[in-house]
């Protein structure tokens, strides 16, 4: 354990980070199985609304330094090419 003020407070901040980030990224991960799902159900109009919210979701963790900006377009795109490659 830290002994120094300004270590303790940084444990504390990490962990406040570390909590916050794991979170937004699991939402973005449950918003990608649903993208994931719909496209296998073969549900067009349901993976293109799931698409929409997931890429909102990806967009925001990006905005917040979750995802690099090359790691949130990469996930888009994945998700953006399953959804148009439906029948």
């Amino acid at each position: 354990m830290a002994n120094i003020k300004s270590a303790k407070k940084r444990i504390k901040v990490i962990e406040t980070k570390t909590a916050r980030n794991k979170s937004i990224k699991s939402a973005v991960k449950t918003f990608s199985k649903k993208v994931i799902s719909s496209v296998n159900a073969g549900e067009k109009d349901t993976a293109v609304n799931n698409l929409k919210v997931a890429v909102k979701e990806i967009d925001k963790a990006c905005a917040k330094g979750v995802y690099h900006k090359n790691t949130a377009a990469r996930k888009k795109s994945t998700l953006a090419i399953l959804v148009n490659n439906m029948a």
